[in-house]
């Protein structure tokens, strides 16, 4: 049976760390080189916090789990 999990549309950035299993500071990097592109929210355009969209979080977990097992099956090759 495929388990199914529910994720806000926009989360924030303490939430995708959680998710991803990595820190902060990881995210706001991947947001400046492009990787993992957050949106801004908040009162100044530019400055407010940042939210990730669910499609590009799962996005990441996807490619990332790819990648996983192609390095996996190199290796026994």
């Amino acid at each position: 049976m495929e388990s199914k999990i529910k994720l806000p549309k926009l989360l924030n950035i303490n939430q995708v760390a959680k998710i991803l299993g990595v820190v902060p500071p990881t995210l706001r990097r991947w947001d400046k080189s492009g990787k993992l592109k957050a949106i801004r929210v908040g009162s100044k355009k530019g400055v407010g916090e940042r939210r990730y969209r669910r499609e590009d979080i799962i996005k990441i977990i996807v490619n990332s789990s790819y990648r996983k097992k192609l390095n996996t099956l190199e290796k026994l090759l």
